[in-house]
């Protein structure tokens, strides 16, 4: 397997003409359907539940929404409307566990804070149509979706790829297969290699920074260090 350092200079190097050609072929638009952007398999509907610190899924519902967003751009959203950090992302679920005493374990990355509905709390939905109400300063998993790469310690958004071009993968979306802009494609591909690039830094990061903690409750391990739920430092 390549290192994390490999796979860095690989994503530096990224034709973004080259991934813009595979998006053109692909197709792309976004419908507003709201699919990315919701919990799996109905979310209130189904009895789902989201928000909080708690462990990925449940036996009574859908799994809520993730999407992985970096401290920095925590800090964007919080100063673009005021929001308090707990407002605006939550552990990653995966790794946690529910205890009677509530979740513990360790994480690797925030997610976006969710709704009871198990729905991204920046997500909005009029007559079927949806809006993310923090549009322009939304994170990098949020812009190149439904797109990733096919790099080592790159992330794959909503599950494996149903279709793939040269280093582009594609994942679930209607939005696929239609017509797309040379313009649009062009600026997806500058943003999904930006994202191949952060998602390596942050993953180093990580690592670099990585102090094994014995304390209760949930400790998030990001690129700045140890956190407690509520991104204060342990």
């Amino acid at each position: 397997m390549d290192s994390l350092e490999t796979e860095l200079d690989r994503a530096r190097e990224l034709d973004v003409g080259a991934l813009a050609d595979a998006i053109e072929t692909i197709g792309f638009e976004c419908t507003r359907c709201g699919a990315c952007c919701k919990a799996g398999d109905g979310g209130c509907g189904d009895g789902a539940s989201g928000g909080g610190d708690g462990a990925a899924g449940s036996d009574d519902g859908p799994e809520p929404h993730t999407a992985t967003v970096f401290p920095d751009e925590i800090r964007r959203l919080q100063a673009a409307g005021d929001y308090d950090f707990r407002d605006v992302a939550r552990p990653m679920p995966y790794g946690l566990e529910e205890t009677p005493e509530g979740p513990q374990g360790e994480t690797f990355e925030w997610a976006l804070q969710t709704d009871d509905c198990g729905d991204c709390t920046f997500y909005d939905e009029t007559d079927g149509v949806g809006a993310c109400t923090v549009h322009e300063d939304r994170p990098l998993i949020c812009r190149t979706y439904p797109f990733s790469v096919a790099l080592g310690g790159t992330s794959q958004p909503m599950g494996e790829a149903v279709d793939t071009e040269g280093m582009v993968r594609a994942h679930e979306c209607e939005g696929l297969g239609r017509d797309i802009a040379r313009a649009e494609a062009e600026e997806l591909a500058a943003a999904l290699k930006e994202r191949a690039v952060r998602e390596l830094r942050e993953a180093i990061g990580v690592r670099e920074n990585y102090e094994p903690t014995a304390v209760d409750g949930v400790v998030v391990h990001d690129s700045e260090g140890q956190k407690r739920p509520d991104g204060s430092e342990l």
